[in-house]
Order: C-alpha cells, then sequence, then structure tokens
C-alpha cells in the first residue's frame, strides 16, 4: 500500500496542490498538503513566474529540473508552453554549466548510476531506478565527450536529464518508461580526481577488457530487463564510442547521438541547401574541420546518402569529403587514426596545389567545398580568409560552426552572412538571432540533435525495430529538409527549434515506416501515422 508521503515523493503521480480534496482523503493526504486546491494553469503560472525571477541561467535550470523530480506533468505542462524559451536552458548550452557545476549543487539525482569497481550490481541498480515500470528507452552516458567540453566524469549525468527531458517534450515519449544511466568508469580531468566533493569514482577511466566488460554486462543486463529497449549512447569519448556503435549497431535497436544524430541533423540542412540553391547530388564535397566522433558521423550521412539515393560509387562518395583536425588534414599514413577517419584519410599528392597540409584557408582554396562542417571546438577557426574563399568557389556555399557552447563556435553567424554578402546558409550548434543585411533577415538554423534524435528513436521505438537502418537514418533527414520553404528569402535551412513537436512527429512517422518498408518491424504496423500519434504521451491534469 502506498501512503500519502509515497504519493508525494513519486513525480511521475504527485500533483501537489492539483489534489482535490477527495483525492487527499482517498490517498491517505490528510494533513499533508495545504487546504488550497490549485487548477494546472495556475500551478503552471507559478513555475514560470518563478523561473522569470531566477537570477541566472543556471539557476533557472536547477529551479526547473527540481520541478520534474517532484512532479513530471508540471515540469512538462510548462516546457510545452514555453517550449523555446526552456530548451537552451533545460538542454545545451547551460546544461554544460550544471555538469561543471555538479559538485557544488549536487541534491539527489534521477539518473540510475552504475560503477565499473561493481559490476555485479548493474542489474540491481537498473532495477532499482525503473521500480517495476515497462522501459522502452535506455540512455547512458560515461561523460567522456560532454558537448565541447570534455571528460566530466560522473557529473555528466546531467546530460542524461536534458536528453530525457527533450526527448519527452519534443516526441513525447513516456517519462516512465526512459532510463537514464550514468555509467561511472571514472575521469581522466585531474581537477575532478583531485576534489575531495567530486561525486564519482575516484579512478582514472578504465579502458581496455575491463571496460569493454563492462559494458556488455551492462547491456545484456538492460536487455534481459528490457527486451525491446532501444540503447541510446551519449557523449562517450572518440576511444569508446565508433567502437561501441560497431558492435551493436547490427545486433541490438541502438542508436549513438553524436556520431548519427549530428550526421543526421546536418545532413538535413544539407538537403534543404541543395534543394534551393539547386547544386546537384554529385556535385557535393564537403570539409569537416573536426575530426573526432561527430564529425566523422557527419561524412557517414552525407556519404551515406550520395550512395544509397543517388546511385554514386562508395569510393567516389568518401572522395566528396575532406576530413581536417587540430593538425591538418587527415593523411592516411598518420599514427593512431581511428576506423572512421581511416576512411576518409587522402594522401598528399592528390591535392599537390596544398604546400601546407595543416592549412585550412588552403584546403578550402584547392579542394574547393560546397559545405564547411566544423565540429572542432576551436573559437573562430572560421575566418573571413576561410570562408571568403568558400563563396569565391560555390554560389550559395553552407557553412555550418555547430561546435557547443556557444563561446567554442569556429565563427559567428552575422560574421559569415557579411563575409558572404548573403550568400551563405548558416547553421550553429546554440541558437543564433536572425542576422539582418542589405534589406533581407536571415534566419540561422540551429543544428541541434533535438531535431532528430527524439523522432528517429521514437520512431524505432513504435515500430518495435529489431536496429535502426541506414535507410531509416536517412528517412528522417528527408523528413526534416522537406520542412523548408525554398521560396522564402533568407529562411534557415533547419526548421526553429519552436516546432520540435512537429518536426518530431515527422521523423517518427518516416523512421517507423521506413522500418516498416525494409521489414524490420518486430510486431505488424496498420498505420505508423496514426501509431506515432497514439504512442505520445502528454501530461495530465
Amino acid at each position: 500500500m502506498m501512503t500519502g508521503f509515497d504519493t508525494l515523493n513519486d513525480s511521475y503521480a504527485n500533483k501537489g496542490l492539483r489534489f482535490t480534496a477527495d483525492e487527499r482523503k482517498q490517498l491517505g493526504m490528510d494533513g499533508l498538503l495545504p487546504a488550497s486546491v490549485q487548477s494546472p494553469d495556475q500551478q503552471e503560472k507559478i513555475v514560470y513566474e518563478r523561473f522569470l525571477q531566477e537570477p541566472t541561467d543556471l539557476a533557472k535550470r536547477l529551479y526547473l529540473m527540481s520541478i520534474c523530480r517532484t512532479d513530471r506533468n508540471l515540469f512538462y505542462r510548462s516546457m510545452d508552453k514555453h517550449l523555446t524559451e526552456y530548451m537552451p536552458i533545460v538542454y545545451a548550452p547551460t546544461v554544460a554549466q550544471s555538469i561543471q557545476q555538479y559538485d557544488k549543487y549536487y541534491s539527489g539525482s534521477d539518473v540510475a548510476y552504475i560503477s565499473i569497481e561493481h559490476p555485479d550490481r548493474i542489474g540491481a541498480a537498473l532495477d532499482q531506478y525503473a521500480q517495476g515500470r515497462e522501459i522502452d528507452l535506455v540512455v547512458c552516458t560515461d561523460a567522456e565527450g560532454i558537448l565541447g567540453i570534455g571528460d566530466w566524469g560522473a557529473q555528466g549525468a546531467e546530460i542524461l536529464t536534458g536528453k530525457l527531458a527533450v526527448y519527452t517534450a519534443a516526441a513525447g515519449i513516456d517519462p516512465s518508461h526512459v532510463l537514464p544511466v550514468m555509467v561511472d568508469v571514472g575521469t581522466n580531468r585531474k581537477e575532478l580526481l583531485d576534489n575531495p566533493d567530486y561525486v564519482g569514482n575516484h579512478i582514472e577511466r578504465v579502458r581496455g577488457q575491463r571496460y569493454d566488460d563492462f559494458i556488455e554486462t551492462f547491456v545484456q543486463e538492460s536487455l534481459k530487463r528490457y527486451p525491446g529497449a532501444l540503447i541510446h549512447w551519449e557523449d562517450f569519448g572518440r576511444p569508446e564510442a565508433a567502437p561501441i556503435l560497431k558492435r551493436y549497431q547490427d545486433q541490438i535497436l541502438t542508436l549513438n547521438d553524436d556520431i548519427q544524430g549530428t550526421g543526421v541533423t546536418v545532413l538535413a540542412a544539407l538537403l534543404a541547401a541543395r534543394r534551393i540553391s539547386g547544386l546537384a547530388p554529385k556535385d557535393t564535397r564537403t570539409v569537416i574541420y573536426g575530426a573526432g566522433t561527430a564529425g566523422v558521423g557527419i561524412a557517414d550521412q552525407i556519404v551515406d546518402d550520395l550512395i544509397l539515393n543517388h546511385g554514386m560509387d562508395a569510393e567516389e562518395a568518401r572522395r566528396s569529403v575532406m576530413l581536417f583536425d587540430r593538425q591538418g588534414m587527415i593523411i592516411s599514413d598518420q599514427d593512431d587514426l581511428t576506423e572512421g577517419q581511416k576512411k576518409y584519410a587522402r594522401t598528399p599528392r592528390e591535392f599537390p596545389a596544398i604546400t601546407d597540409t595543416r592549412s585550412l584557408p588552403q584546403a578550402v582554396d584547392v579542394f574547393q567545398p560546397t559545405v564547411l562542417v566544423g565540429t572542432s571546438t576551436q573559437p573562430g577557426a572560421f575566418t573571413q580568409e576561410v570562408v571568403t574563399a568558400m563563396a569565391s568557389h560555390v554560389e550559395r556555399p553552407l557553412i555550418c560552426p555547430i561546435s557547443n557552447p556557444t563561446e567554442l563556435a569556429e565563427a559567428k553567424a552575422s560574421d559569415i552572412i557579411a563575409w558572404t554578402h548573403g550568400k551563405a546558409f548558416v547553421t550553429t550548434g546554440t541558437p543564433s538571432a536572425p542576422v539582418d543585411y542589405q534589406g533581407v533577415t536571415y534566419y540561422i538554423g540551429q543544428g541541434n540533435n533535438a531535431l532528430m534524435y527524439p523522432g528517429i528513436c521514437f520512431g524505432a521505438i513504435v515500430a518495435k525495430a529489431k536496429r535502426i537502418s541506414r535507410r531509416m537514418l536517412l528517412a528522417g533527414a528527408y523528413a526534416i529538409s522537406d520542412m523548408i520553404d525554398a521560396n522564402q528569402p533568407g529562411a534557415a535551412v533547419l526548421p526553429a527549434v519552436k516546432d520540435l513537436k512537429e518536426i518530431s512527429q515527422r521523423v517518427a512517422t518516416a523512421v517507423a515506416q521506413q522500418a516498416v518498408d525494409e521489414g524490420l518491424n518486430r510486431e505488424p504496423v496498420a498505420d505508423v501515422a496514426k501509431a506515432v500519434i497514439d504512442a505520445r504521451w502528454s501530461f495530465e491534469d
């Protein structure tokens, strides 16, 4: 039997002052609440007014997440009403501040923690968090590659709270059916290891076989309990992210948002830009500055589109992409290239006019890309020289400085518009204000994975897919690009965050339909569009 206190402490059941007098009597709450009964709208108004009073973005986030931990319905009601305003607070970029100061503000968790020091307790940890609830989605991180800020160990748990809020607000995934897991394998950040208040394991990151075995145990314990669940890998670092995805992507229903979600989002912007400019797919050439997990993932999605949707030879498609890192062009004889980088590695003799393989301006001038993407976290890397070189070779370049937080972006949208005389399509990683230039207002697309991952995963879950295929990812990209009005001057090449619910529904429908078309659904789905709508969770009064 649940007591009144049990109900009030259950964030999925708690309604606070929304409980009527009869409900309070029935649920054993007499004397546990003040006498007033408030309407849902009244409570939401109070939440929003308090939100506005908080002095900083971090304070705003801490307040909103405290509401989420105590009353899910109220939190999502308020987020639904103020989605555009709450998104950068609940998720990027403010979540980065929350992660960096987690040790100072930790006051109780909303995630399950599993420790590499105790692999035998993984199953018990999952059970303790889920409390017997049905789980459709497991979101996990080992927090080595958080946003643009790197390794934050157990403090990276906050990225999960942001992700889950977006999953529900955007796609309508039932929050009680989601299991967030902080995979604590240590940290290499010295300031954390030296901090007595750090909340995680005070050990250097574990690598190798012990790490792999721990992840395998986690996967098996998860699937034993939730055999149809999708496992979402979030912000794993370069050494682990791609190998984990490669190990499991053809075996189970799984997604790495940083590799696949980022790639699909950028591809959606590229598809829209290509449609507006009239550029042929075969003429697409892409330079990606930042050859890590996200950069390679973007390259893979662009190449998959050229191969699967436009019939291009695989080698020719890969040759249309050049990867660049802090050390310069990715060269085939470099040591320690990842498997993903090796696919795109070039030889200097391919470009004899490039006399310095570390020079991005030279590479742009010689390779003449139509698309330039930044995932390097190197602020200002897209200089005026680089941008004007692009604009001299292509009429309407697509330039995407998507590194975040904002201060790590490769360029500012306003500068790119000015340097290209309004010709460039621009997508940034964090919100950018519209740019007025010579009488035209240019709207800047936000290359936010939130446009993509909620719909991809929700669609796969609704379809009860066996796995996420390459064509399912491409279907998501096309669903987003189709939302762009090619006839509007200054139009962004990605839809606005305010339309996140519609975006997610379109993506989910396209992904689920593709799963059915490929025969990847484990159960029949008679009407995909209806199934997506019917599966959406919504807050209750």
